[in-house]
């Protein structure tokens, strides 16, 4: 098992109720978009929030980074909305 932080941030983090929290995952959990759909699997409102179509950004140890993005352990996975300026 492999522990990492998750945080989550403005619509999201509305939605799911929290700004963060600290996981333990399963052994084959290796990528940013793996923790994803872990998180989808769950059910419930993160099958909605984290849905495979909806547009959201996703960062590794603060940094944008794509689904296929390794991970290690004490790592920090966030996941918020797309940015709009105007």
């Amino acid at each position: 098992m492999m522990n990492i932080q998750l945080r989550f941030f403005a619509s999201v983090r509305e939605k799911l109720g929290m700004s963060e929290q600290e996981v333990a995952l399963p052994a084959d959990i290796n990528t940013v978009g793996e923790v994803r759909s872990w998180l989808v699997a769950r059910g419930d409102v993160w099958a909605d929030v984290l849905a495979p179509g909806r547009a959201l950004r996703m960062a590794y140890n603060q940094q944008m980074c794509e689904p296929d993005t390794k991970i290690s352990e004490g790592a920090e996975v966030a996941f918020f909305p797309p940015v709009t300026g105007g």
